[in-house]
């Protein structure tokens, strides 16, 4: 629970952090002047929104508010995207353009489990148990005779146009 709760504080922090280490791995590297360009107008601006809107997409679930702690497969997703995203920040070997392609990949795949996460946990519970417990059809056609019917659902309306 130490380590979730950890990479739970951390998130937002890191949408500040990881864009300026780009930054000083660009001055530390003695990389060029495209690198330079390539890291003020692409890598600092995607790795902070890209962060934030993952940090949000995490935040979004009730579980991670209530617990303040993420799930193990968040702390996977970002252990990996955040030490592929330190590794971009040294430049001039051939492991940066792997790296590169690598980060897009798995910022994707961790943006799309994040979505089903929230998904899975915001869709509503009452929706699924109605679908379980009836028969598939409305007003009631197909539904069993007999006395042993299931569940059944009454949705009343009511008028307040007194």
């Amino acid at each position: 629970m130490v380590i979730r709760r950890a990479v739970y504080r951390w998130l937002f922090p890191a949408a500040f952090v990881l864009p300026v280490w780009l930054l000083v791995g660009w001055g530390i590297s003695g990389a060029g002047g495209w690198a330079f360009v390539w890291v003020l107008l692409l890598g600092i601006p995607s790795v902070f929104i890209g962060q934030t809107v993952l940090t949000l997409l995490v935040r979004a679930r009730g579980t991670v508010r209530a617990e303040r702690a993420v799930s193990w497969p968040d702390v996977a997703g970002f252990a990996v995207l955040h030490a592929l995203t330190i590794s971009l920040g040294f430049f001039g070997t051939w492991w940066w353009g792997a790296a590169f392609g690598l980060t897009i990949v798995v910022a994707l795949v961790l943006f799309w489990t994040e979505l089903w996460q929230l998904w899975r946990e915001a869709r509503p519970a009452g929706l699924v148990a109605f679908r379980a417990t009836s028969s598939g059809t409305l007003g009631g056609q197909g539904a069993t005779s007999g006395t042993d019917r299931g569940d059944v659902v009454v949705i009343q309306e009511r008028s307040d146009s007194r």
